[in-house]
């Protein structure tokens, strides 16, 4: 039997490699006689970028920039120099797993990291720059990203803003264009539909998660309506909200103001990428899964469009996942991991030993 393992990142714990390994290794174990092949899958979360420079054999570029808070942090993006294209995750100068157990201050937080590495690239001579949007830490509009690319935000006397200085966005009254902003296209992946403004919208969403108060949710929203109108009338355009806008604290709206920017819905991007289709028709089981799968993994996520996929080739297909939302049983076998305390050091750790555990005492072939 060929058995395909295919999962996503376990967000916070594991990668989709990591996850695979383990997986894969169990399966060796039990199963000696079946062959396996490990294609871990991303959607424009965190990682996905990553996980794309490796599987297609990119050089992989190592440069110095800044976490959110404006700490050098070491960094780096996949170069195909054929079709000059650079792969950035805004994970990786800007992601809020980088933060572990600290505080968050979305009043702070910057995505002026990311901007600097996607100058390098461009630099490098990037005329294209494929940016995974899952895992940051900011909810900034892209515009530390901006003035990293030559634009100047100014204070109500006409002078330019301090980078991570509190209430950054809320300062901003005049907006300066560089002559020399590189021509450059951004291809932003997304794992998320969100528009940025709505009840499921950046804010309300995914606010929370990166500290904004529940008591602030309106009051920052109307913050970045304001900036959002500043931006879009310095380019003469009418701003149009988009499905993909609320991912990322709105990246790709800020970078839509100044660039061509074209959102890409990840998990079709990354299948198509690294021929996934292709290996779902050689597999006769898919192993699939995600640190919790929820009622937004309908909306894009990967194992969702996996699961899709393996049941239009008739294929059976197993999620291994936390949580105990509805759709989990559109999957031919689901594995539940064990909720972790994150606020244990040894949080990583054990969610290792969740899954080599799970994995021992639930999955069968047998159905």
């Amino acid at each position: 039997m060929n058995i395909l393992v295919s999962p996503n990142a376990f967000k916070g714990t594991m990668t989709a490699r990591e996850a695979g390994e383990i997986i894969q290794g169990f399966v060796k174990e039990k199963f000696p006689k079946f062959t396996t092949k490990l294609l871990p899958i991303a959607d424009g979360g965190d990682g996905t970028c990553e996980l794309l420079t490796e599987i297609l054999g990119l050089e992989k570029k190592l440069v110095w920039s800044l976490d959110p808070f404006g700490r050098p942090v070491p960094s780096y993006f996949g170069w195909d120099p054929y079709s000059r294209k650079a792969y950035i995750d805004v994970s990786t100068a800007s992601g809020i797993a980088s933060l572990g157990n600290e505080a968050l201050n979305p009043d702070v937080a910057s995505s002026y990291g990311t901007g600097l590495l996607l100058r390098e690239a461009i630099d490098h001579g990037a005329e294209e720059i494929v940016l995974g949007l899952g895992g940051t830490a900011t909810v900034d509009l892209g515009i530390g990203i901006l003035a990293a690319l030559g634009i100047s935000f100014l204070d109500e006397n006409g002078r330019e803003l301090t980078l991570f200085a509190p209430k950054y966005l809320a300062k901003i009254r005049h907006i300066q264009k560089s002559p020399r902003i590189p021509k450059v296209k951004f291809s932003c992946l997304c794992d998320v539909k969100n528009t940025f403004f709505g009840a499921k919208g950046a804010i309300p969403v995914f606010g929370p998660q990166k500290g904004v108060l529940p008591n602030e949710i309106e009051e920052f929203e109307s913050l970045c309506g304001s900036v959002i109108n500043r931006l879009f009338e310095k380019q003469n355009k009418v701003f149009i909200d988009q499905p993909g806008f609320g991912a990322a604290g709105g990246i790709a709206l800020g970078l839509s103001a100044f660039f061509d920017t074209e959102i890409k819905f990840g998990s079709a991007y990354f299948f198509e990428k690294v021929k996934l289709e292709s290996a779902v028709n050689w597999a006769e089981y898919i192993i699939t899964g995600e640190g919790k799968y929820d009622n937004q993994s309908t909306e894009g996520k990967a194992c969702y469009e996996l699961m899709q996929l393996a049941h239009n080739q008739s294929k059976k297909i197993a999620l291994i996942s936390s949580g105990s939302e509805s759709g989990k049983d559109l999957f031919d076998q689901v594995l539940t991991l064990p909720d972790l305390d994150f606020s244990a050091q040894d949080y990583k750790n054990k969610s290792r030993q969740n899954l080599q555990a799970l994995l021992a005492s639930e999955f069968s072939l047998d159905f």
